[in-house]
């Protein structure tokens, strides 16, 4: 049995969920998730060909899927992928994100500021857009997907994105109060590493050798993510709001900053 496969059938039907970063990782197994479980979904990302992709394997399971090329940095795009979603939006998953490992002293201004714009400013241009008509309804569920490296020991390996994430995460707590008055949930899920091809060529490591990094071989897989991120949209979350589910396998709780293993 998988992650997602203790879900009853049928939960999210007739409901509409929009997946920033849906086109690989954990976007693309958040869309399936909720696909597979009656959504439509609307999936949003920079790379075409890759929402072309998971749409195609969303649609197989018998709901609609609406892929809309979107850079969350860009406000037109944004309010573009807003509109392109309908009248209702249940579920909000602010997913699109990225960093690049570099030591502090080796981060540019343009890769300090290019981080933070795409993780933080990023998801509050989402959020912005998708609140208001969520709080004039009364309903709806956000779910924030930032990192492990969010907390208290900070983020070595991401400086850029530590910080930007853990703006991510204060935003998440800062909003819920507000939103709870609306009947509206706004949580995080903070993963460990979570391993996928792709991911890990972006790095320069096969699949394997990102496993191997990491003792007994303990990382997330997407399903993993999207499982957390379906059971806080869920009637089960619905008393959730404001959290950050972390969801690590202990990560961290363990020495995870070897630099020298790591950084070149």
């Amino acid at each position: 049995m998988g992650p997602l496969d203790t879900f009853a059938p049928g939960l999210f039907a007739g409901q509409t969920v929009v997946v920033t970063g849906g086109g690989r990782g954990i976007g693309r197994a958040t869309a399936l998730g909720f696909a597979a479980l009656g959504a439509d979904v609307v999936i949003a990302s920079r790379t075409e060909a890759e929402l072309d992709e998971t749409a195609t394997d969303v649609r197989a399971l018998g709901v609609s899927c609406t892929p809309v090329v979107t850079n969350i940095r860009d406000l037109d795009a944004v309010d573009r992928l807003r509109d392109a979603t309908g009248d209702r939006v249940d579920v909000l998953v602010n997913n699109a994100g990225g960093q690049f490992l570099a030591a502090p002293l080796d981060i540019s201004d343009n890769g300090w500021r290019s981080v933070v714009d795409l993780n933080l400013n990023g998801t509050w241009n989402v959020c912005s857009r998708f609140m208001p008509a969520m709080v004039e309804r009364g309903s709806g569920r956000i779910v924030n997907v930032v990192h492990a490296f969010v907390g208290e020991r900070g983020s070595p390996l991401f400086v850029h994105s530590g910080a930007a994430r853990a703006g991510v995460v204060n935003m998440t707590r800062s909003l819920a109060p507000h939103l709870e008055q609306h009947g509206v949930t706004v949580n995080a899920v903070a993963p460990g590493t979570t391993v996928h091809e792709r991911a890990a060529a972006n790095y320069g490591w096969t699949e394997q050798e990102w496993r191997d990094m990491h003792p007994k071989n303990r990382c997330l897989d997407p399903d993993d993510v999207a499982a957390a991120i379906v059971f806080l949209a869920s009637p089960a979350g619905r008393m959730c709001n404001g959290t950050i589910l972390s969801i690590d396998a202990a990560f961290s709780q363990v020495n995870w900053t070897i630099l020298d293993d790591v950084l070149p």
